[in-house]
């Protein structure tokens, strides 16, 4: 009888043990990777209001666009991330509002964060070359922890070893809600534009276990030139009817907290289809002398009338390999109007040309 007691006090022992290591091991690691950087999609161009709130109603029209991730599916510790938006420019206003709902998976363990975000942009036009758009962006976070996946020792029959109770443990409140305000500006010509992204400035509290979390600011730059291949060849390449054929250097620095992050690439425009080739990286940093190489990213996009589809594969180049299964990435948006069709943007206005975005 003591021997029978003795060993249910020994199971209840490493029962509990068990608990604490699990929250060790895969809560604190999964809130400290929260709050190094955000979620990101290899083609931000295509998720406009995750970029930057500027880019709010750029293509002068309505939009609705849907952005899904899954990076590392062949390992258990992957991301995925999904958003979906709606904007819509006020012509007669200068103004954009616009929409964007994000949620991402992460781990095993399940962190979920949601985030509902509202945007405005207004555009001042300078001259007639040239106009700028702050923006502000307005966001709602809602995160947590599902342990549905992780079993533990109260759960399991002693005599059989079948799992036939539910858990007793109080995991259900490893959750956070906060609001978050960011800002942005973009300055475009004809052929050219930068744009600069300033999110978290409130430095909300994200952590889940009721310490002090600080969600890390992030700044990014972007920009890039768009050349059309008739300066390349000297031919008039844009005919009627033909469509945009053009040659697209770009780029998108990030930085936040101790985590930056360069993508610089190339997009290849010969409507209705568009090629992309993308390096991600800090060549210049190292880390226990090797060189910060993330990965090569590769674009496949086609463009009809008012849709655009898009496809990407990030090649992992670090140490975790192509057998982490690299990074899918699928884009899809739709531009309409609402009302009477007015004349071409290029006759209205001057036209953006970030690519991929129309």
């Amino acid at each position: 009888m003591k021997t029978f007691i003795s060993i249910k006090k020994s199971i209840t022992v490493i029962t509990k043990a068990f608990k604490a290591l699990v929250i060790i091991i895969v809560v604190l690691p999964i809130c400290y990777n929260a709050s190094a950087q955000d979620p990101q999609f290899s083609q931000f161009y295509a998720a406009p209001l995750d970029l930057n709130p500027a880019l709010t109603g750029i293509n002068q029209k309505g939009r609705v666009g849907i952005n899904y991730r899954n990076q590392w599916p062949s390992i258990n510790t992957g991301f995925q991330t999904t958003a979906a938006y709606v904007d819509y420019n006020f012509e007669d206003y200068n103004s954009s509002v616009g929409l964007l709902i994000n949620n991402d998976q992460e781990g095993f363990a399940g962190l979920s964060s949601t985030t509902v975000n509202l945007s405005y942009a207004y555009q001042v036009y300078l001259n007639y070359d040239w106009a700028f758009r702050p923006a502000i962006q307005i966001s709602h976070y809602w995160r947590d922890v599902d342990f549905s996946s992780l079993t533990f020792g109260d759960q399991f029959d002693r005599g059989t070893g079948q799992i036939v109770n539910p858990t007793g443990e109080p995991l259900s409140d490893l959750q956070a809600r906060f609001f978050d305000v960011s800002f942005g500006g973009l300055l475009f010509g004809k052929n050219t534009w930068i744009g600069l992204a300033f999110h978290h400035a409130t430095e909300p509290n994200q952590s889940l276990i009721n310490e002090d979390s600080p969600l890390p600011r992030r700044f990014s730059i972007h920009g890039g030139y768009k050349i059309p291949l008739s300066k390349l060849s000297g031919r008039k390449t844009n005919k009627i009817g033909q469509g945009e054929r053009s040659f697209t250097p770009a780029f998108n620095y990030r930085t936040q907290g101790d985590f930056d992050q360069l993508d610089l690439g190339l997009y290849f425009t010969f409507q209705p289809v568009v090629f992309g080739l993308w390096y991600r990286g800090v060549p210049v940093k190292q880390f226990d002398g090797i060189p910060s190489n993330e990965s090569i990213i590769f674009l496949f996009g086609f463009q009809k009338n008012d849709m655009n589809f898009g496809y990407s594969f990030d090649f992992t180049l670090s140490d975790l390999g192509i057998g982490s299964g690299g990074a899918h990435e699928v884009s899809w948006s739709y531009a309409f109007t609402i009302g009477k069709p007015k004349p071409p943007r290029e006759v209205r206005q001057l036209r953006c040309p970030v690519p991929f975005l129309f």
